[in-house]
């Protein structure tokens, strides 16, 4: 692959993260703003939008940075970045995991609705994570 071809395809992957960040955001937003004006209080709802919005700042924060330093790579760069992506792709699986165990230790042990929220809002981030990183690693293990 060339030089040229790899950084389009890492910036467009970078592009598609802060997309998915800024959505998060919005989305963890409008679900805290729609649960201060109702009258019922929603422990799970209400830490499955701070968990998001948690998320999107970080995963957002991090791929501005990766944009903004984003560069030609050599050969060795290239496969740099492959090692990366792939620590990566089994770094959101572990999250999706860590999701799954805490959202059904808080139900099953607790009936914790505050961490089962949590739990499920890692898994979806993970989830999201995993498929743009497997997109991604498809492209450049090419």
């Amino acid at each position: 692959m060339w030089a040229d071809t790899l950084l389009r395809a890492e910036q467009r992957h970078l592009l598609q993260l802060l997309i998915w960040a800024g959505l998060s955001v919005i989305a963890a937003t409008s679900l805290a703003v729609v649960l201060v004006r109702t009258p019922a209080r929603s422990p799970l709802l209400t830490h499955f939008a701070g968990q998001s919005a948690v998320w999107g700042g970080v995963i957002g924060a991090i791929a501005a940075v990766e944009l903004r330093t984003a560069a030609l790579r050599d050969l060795s760069g290239a496969a740099r970045l492959e090692r990366i992506v792939w620590m990566n792709v089994g770094l959101d699986a572990g999250y999706v995991g860590v999701g799954v165990t805490l959202a059904l230790a808080a139900w099953l042990l607790a009936r914790k609705m505050s961490a089962v929220g949590a739990g499920l809002a890692i898994v979806v981030q993970g989830l999201a994570l995993l498929v743009m990183h497997l997109q991604f690693a498809a492209v450049v293990s090419r």
